[in-house]
């Protein structure tokens, strides 16, 4: 029971950070709370699914750009969701870009404050 509780709250602060994301930039928009409910948990399915394999094959160029092509990756890939969901919109790449790097901190930062919260109880 506290596994499904701690993945709902890690849904719902994701969702939180794409709104929070979306308002920061002025490339990327939301629909609303039902909309980046929807976008944040394929955003996590991409992420698991996909972005290993891309990764993995994508490595040697990884090694020679000294680890700065996995901005690459995770900016197309925030771009991919977004053009294929309705609601939650994208503009282009380097949106993208900056958008996944802002998400990756807000979800880090709201994730972290939830663990010490839920350690504190």
């Amino acid at each position: 029971m506290k596994l499904q509780f701690e993945l709902l709250l890690i849904w719902v602060l994701n969702a939180i950070a794409l709104i929070a994301v979306a308002s920061f930039v002025p490339g990327i928009h939301v629909d609303g709370f039902t909309a980046a409910l929807i976008a944040a948990f394929f955003l996590g399915l991409v992420n698991t699914l996909i972005r290993p394999l891309l990764l993995l094959f994508t490595m040697p160029v990884t090694l020679l750009t000294l680890g700065t092509f996995i901005f690459v990756i995770n900016g197309t890939l925030f771009w991919l969701v977004g053009s294929v969901l309705r609601g939650f919109i994208v503009d282009g790449f380097w949106h993208g870009v900056l958008g996944a790097v802002l998400y990756s901190i807000f979800t880090w930062a709201l994730s972290s404050a939830a663990a010490q919260l839920m350690r504190k109880s």
